[in-house]
């Protein structure tokens, strides 16, 4: 393997040897589409629940999350199936992951076809599997039924993340890179699947952060192929990953809160966790950046593969930074499309990255404006308060 192959058509640019790079991508949704602007209706309508007031909450979170579709496991058949989801307090775990195992292994499965039939090579070249999702247990675990439905062989290396919540893609990519650069030639197929059955309740004054979940999460699943010395004739790399970090803020492990009882997972957001993302952002960004000479002075150069968490967060960061308005567009257009699908939106982040990479250096080439920055930052947030980076070179041109 390596770089001295002819490169495809529309992909000439060097790749550094050694270094691990995204070489396709791939997603997939359960069949269940939402529209926001319905979603209070149903919901109430679903959970049998007739509270003008938590109706009159829901419907101004609906707004301010700016999500405008999304894809959910959770249907009218499986409440007909299962109606003691919708009722407080009864001990529902079981019937929660019966569901939940099931539909991540089918949209893992899915997703990886994909990203699988994009990368171009047969699925016998992949050596390792990273499985990350926060919405299953069992043992074992989700890797090994995404092995069993791809029919990956049985030599294949898994390793499994859960419950790493929103900063979970980010950090399977950051161990993907490990493996790719630790064992020359390896395949890595990184796949991320997640549903909100796990956490769905009925509307209650008692929980009322429950509510910004109705609002803002999705379901779905991503995939991504990972390596280094990509063989430039069949493989077609996307984007260098050049260095990537992990850091944990001490003392605010209670910001993001989550507990898996007999009522299924039960998750607390902080108020003050867009304010903590911003008090640190920059300077976790400033490590990062050091590595290869940029400054703040690169910000508005550089490419920005945000997960977002939440259209406060995303502001809280472009504030903070000072980004030019299109700098997150990627990471807007990702939560309004599909909502916070958890570990997997950084995917879809990228996917639509990728898109607006093609379409500014077309506009620049056309107007003969000076190229952007190769360099930018995919960055996400999670329980700890945990913070996952990767500086990463664009490749596509």
């Amino acid at each position: 393997m390596g770089s001295e192959e002819e490169p495809k058509e529309g992909f000439p640019k060097m790749v550094n040897p050694g270094k691990a790079t995204i070489l396709a991508l791939g997603k997939a949704f359960p069949h269940q589409l939402v529209m926001q602007e319905f979603l209070v209706d149903g919901y109430f309508k679903n959970t049998n629940c007739d509270d003008p007031d938590l109706r009159k909450k829901l419907s101004r979170l609906c707004k301010t999350t700016t999500v405008k579709t999304r894809y959910v496991v959770m249907s009218e058949e499986i409440l007909k199936q299962y109606p003691e989801l919708a009722i407080e307090g009864l001990p529902t775990v079981k019937q929660r992951l019966d569901i939940c195992n099931d539909a991540v292994t089918e949209m893992a499965v899915e997703a990886s076809r994909v990203c699988i039939k994009k990368w171009g090579r047969p699925i016998s070249d992949l050596t390792h599997l990273v499985y990350v999702s926060s919405s299953e247990a069992r043992l074992p675990g989700g890797d090994l039924y995404l092995a069993k439905g791809l029919g990956l062989s049985p030599e294949t290396q898994r390793v499994m993340l859960y419950f790493m919540g929103c900063s979970g893609g980010a950090a399977g990519l950051r161990v993907a890179k490990d493996i790719a650069e630790n064992n020359p030639g390896s395949r890595i197929l990184l796949a991320t699947s997640e549903t909100t059955i796990i956490g769905f309740k009925p509307p209650s004054a008692d929980r009322p952060y429950d509510l910004v979940g109705a609002a803002l999460f999705g379901d779905g699943a991503g995939a991504m192929i990972i390596g280094s010395d990509p063989v430039l004739s069949i493989e077609r790399p996307l984007f260098e990953l050049h260095t990537a970090i992990q850091n944990f803020l001490p003392d605010t492990e209670k910001t993001i809160d989550g507990k898996l009882t007999e009522e299924g997972i039960s998750f607390k957001l902080a108020r003050e966790l867009p304010q903590i993302i911003e008090d640190n952002v920059e300077s976790f960004c400033e490590k990062l950046m050091a590595t290869v000479g940029l400054t703040d002075k690169d910000y508005n150069k550089m490419f920005w593969a945000v997960h977002p968490g939440g259209p406060a967060i995303l502001n809280r960061i472009e504030k903070r930074l000072d980004l030019f308005p299109e700098k997150l567009s990627a990471s807007r257009r990702a939560l309004m499309d599909y909502g916070n699908a958890s570990s997997n939106t950084i995917v879809y982040v990228l996917e639509y990255m990728i898109e607006e990479i093609l379409k500014k250096q077309q506009q620049q080439k056309k107007e003969c404006q000076e190229e952007e920055s190769e360099w930018g930052l995919i960055l996400a947030f999670g329980p700890g308060v945990t913070f996952e980076g990767i500086l990463a070179r664009n490749l596509t041109v």
